[in-house]
C-alpha cells in the first residue's frame, strides 16, 4: 500500500497554497497525500494560477491531474495573497497539531509542510518559534533539523539561536544528542547501513590546536572519540571553510554544522530549489520545503514548486522504507 501524507499548505497567504495546487497536478504512485486546509484558500490558490482543482473526501483517491483530497481545517476570516492575518494564525497552528497527532496515531505514515508565517502567529497572540518545534514538543521527542538536497546533507547541532547563545549551546550531553539521532536517522530514514558523518568545528580552523578556540579540544572532539568507541564513523572536528569541497563532500553522508549560518549557505547555494528541511528523531518522517512564505510571490503564478515536489518525494520514500523495515 502507498504511503498516506499529510499535506499542510501553512500560511493561507503565501505560496504555500499555490504550491500544493500545482503539486495536484501531478500524477502520483509513490503515496496519497491528503491537504489538512481550508478548501476556499485552496480554490483561491487554483483560480489565480488559472489550474483545475478538484477537491475530494479525505477518504477517496485522487487520481486526476487536479485532484487532491482534503481535511477541511477553515480559517476564521478570508485570505488575501500576500497579507497574513494574525487572526487566522490559529487555524495555521491547528493545521500543523492535528497532522502531528494523526501521525502519531497511526493515520498517516509522515507529514510534508509548507511555509509558515511566524510573525503572524506570534501577532496572533500564539508563542511560536518553528514548526520543528511545535512537532517536536507535540511528540515528546529530541529532534535534530537537516536539510538537504542531492549533493549535501546538513543537520546542525543548534538551530535557532543568536550567535552570542551558539558556544554555550555546544555542549557534551547536547552533541551526543544530536549525533546520535543523525546517526540513527542515516540507518533508518535513509537506508545507510553504516554512514559517514563529518563534523564541523565551531571556531575558525577547527580551533587551531586551542590558539582560535577550545571548544573542540574540551567538548567536541572528546565527544567524538566515545560515539566512535560505539561504532560511529566520524570525521573531524573539520573546519568548515573546507569540508564542503566536492572532492571531500564525497567521502561524506551528512555534515554535522553546528550552527545555522555555517551550514547552510553553503547547501542552500548547492541547490536552494530542490532542498527540503527534514526533523529528524520523530516517529514519522516530517519534510517541508526550504523557503519561506514569499508573501511578494503569493498569487502571482511564479513561484518555484520544486522545494514542495522534492519534499513529497522524500517523504514517501522514507515512508516507504520505514513500512517494510
Amino acid at each position: 500500500m502507498l504511503p498516506r501524507l499529510a499535506l499542510v499548505p501553512g500560511e493561507p497567504a503565501g505560496i504555500g497554497p499555490e504550491l500544493c495546487v500545482r503539486l495536484a497536478q501531478q500524477p502520483r504512485d509513490d503515496c496519497r497525500l491528503v491537504a489538512f486546509a481550508d478548501a476556499g484558500v485552496m480554490q483561491a490558490a487554483a483560480a489565480a494560477l488559472d489550474l483545475p482543482l478538484r477537491l475530494l473526501d479525505e477518504h477517496q483517491d485522487a487520481r486526476a491531474p487536479g485532484e487532491l483530497c482534503l481535511r477541511p481545517m477553515p480559517n476564521p476570516v478570508p485570505t488575501r495573497f500576500g497579507q497574513p492575518d494574525p487572526r487566522n494564525a490559529a487555524a495555521v497552528i491547528a493545521a500543523l497539531e492535528r497532522a502531528s497527532d494523526a501521525c502519531l496515531q497511526g493515520e498517516f505514515d509522515g507529514v510534508v509542510t509548507g511555509p509558515v508565517h511566524k510573525a503572524a502567529i506570534n501577532a496572533g497572540g500564539i508563542p511560536y518559534t518553528g514548526t520543528t518545534e511545535l512537532l517536536a514538543a507535540r511528540a515528546r521527542r529530541d529532534v535534530v533539523m537537516m536539510l538537504a538536497n542531492d549533493i549535501v546533507r546538513v543537520a546542525l547541532a543548534t538551530t535557532h539561536l543568536p550567535l552570542r547563545q551558539v558556544a554555550d549551546a555546544i555542549t557534551p550531553p547536547a552533541l551526543t544528542r544530536v549525533l546520535r539521532i543523525t546517526h540513527a536517522a542515516m540507518r533508518d530514514d535513509f537506508g545507510i547501513a553504516d554512514p559517514v558523518i563529518a563534523v564541523l568545528g565551531l571556531n575558525p580552523h577547527a580551533g587551531e590546536a586551542g590558539h582560535l578556540g577550545h571548544e573542540e579540544m574540551e567538548i567536541i572532539e572528546p565527544v567524538m572519540a566515545a560515539l566512535r568507541d560505539e561504532g560511529m564513523r566520524l570525521v573531524g572536528p573539520l573546519p568548515a571553510d573546507t569540508a564542503f569541497l566536492p572532492q571531500k563532500l564525497a567521502g561524506f553522508d551528512a555534515v554535522l554544522a553546528m550552527y545555522h549560518d555555517q551550514g547552510l549557505p553553503v547547501l542552500k547555494y548547492s541547490g536552494f530549489e530542490q532542498a527540503v528541511n527534514l526533523t529528524l528523531g520523530l516517529p514519522y518522517p516530517r519534510v517541508a520545503v526550504d523557503h519561506g512564505t514569499a508573501l511578494d510571490l503569493a498569487g502571482k503564478g511564479i513561484a518555484d514548486p520544486s522545494s514542495l515536489f522534492a519534499a513529497v518525494q522524500t517523504c514517501a520514500r522514507i515512508a516507504s522504507r520505514k513500512s517494510t523495515s
